[in-house]
């Protein structure tokens, strides 16, 4: 059996006008992410982890800016369009450990939901993923509410 480790990092601005999703949960709040796509950054920053644990690149190669196919799209639906290319070079998630960073909104009323939404794409079981929230004591782009951010670590198991 082989086990990979992948790293994902994932930054949006906060807007006005549009909604915010995370992990796929949409949360009632006053801005939501700009992007291309829905701009879920905790999604991004998941998909970016297996991508990287496969060597496969990351969401910018395969799901361009350019793209108009990808605009306003579900990030839900393109993790599971990155779960069937790690899958095409043999290999499943073995778990996965994510952060978001954010001053505002809370978060914790949604991680539920994030992890089932999550582990529904991957095809995987919710124990197998983790879903966590931090603030950064109001410093910095996410402190001050400019922005939100997102850190995931997976494996990856090719048996």
């Amino acid at each position: 059996m082989t086990v990979r480790i992948g790293h994902g990092y994932d930054v949006h601005r906060l807007a006005a006008g549009r909604k915010l999703i995370l992990g796929g949960a949409h949360i009632n709040f006053s801005f939501g992410l700009s992007g291309h796509s829905d701009a879920d950054v905790l999604t991004h920053a998941i998909m970016d982890a297996l991508l990287g644990a496969c060597a496969l690149g990351d969401i910018g190669e395969h799901f361009p800016d350019t793209d108009d196919k990808w605009k306003d799209a579900d990030s839900i639906e393109m993790l599971s369009e990155v779960v069937k290319l790690i899958g095409k070079e043999g290999y499943k998630v073995g778990n996965i450990d994510s952060t978001v960073v954010a001053q505002m909104p809370k978060i914790a009323p949604f991680i539920h939901s994030m992890r089932k939404n999550i582990a529904d794409a991957c095809g995987v079981d919710v124990s197998q993923v983790s879903v966590k929230a931090t603030t950064e004591e109001k410093m910095g782009f996410t402190g001050s509410g400019d922005g939100m951010a997102a850190h995931a670590v997976c494996t990856v198991i090719k048996e």
